[in-house]
């Protein structure tokens, strides 16, 4: 359920209605994926997910199952 809403998310963000990630898809096979729009892709998952990811672990994620795991612990816990 996360992974599709996720997915969901990067489609908006990145305006690609066929935009497939997977665990192991990083910034760099994302086309446009820059600082930008990592601020705004983040903004977006604290919006759909109702969470707040913390400062310090805003530029730890080197992949989107990073992220992921991060929502899903963070869903968790309220």
């Amino acid at each position: 359920m996360v992974h599709e809403r996720l997915t969901q998310v990067f489609r908006e963000i990145f305006s690609d209605d066929e935009l497939v990630v997977s665990d192991t898809t990083t910034s760099d096979q994302v086309p446009g994926w820059d600082s930008l729009a990592h601020i705004n892709l983040i903004y977006a998952v604290e919006s759909e997910f109702g969470v707040q990811i913390p400062d310090e672990r805003l530029g730890s994620f080197t992949n989107v199952g990073e992220l992921r795991t991060c929502i899903e612990e963070l869903s968790s816990v309220g």
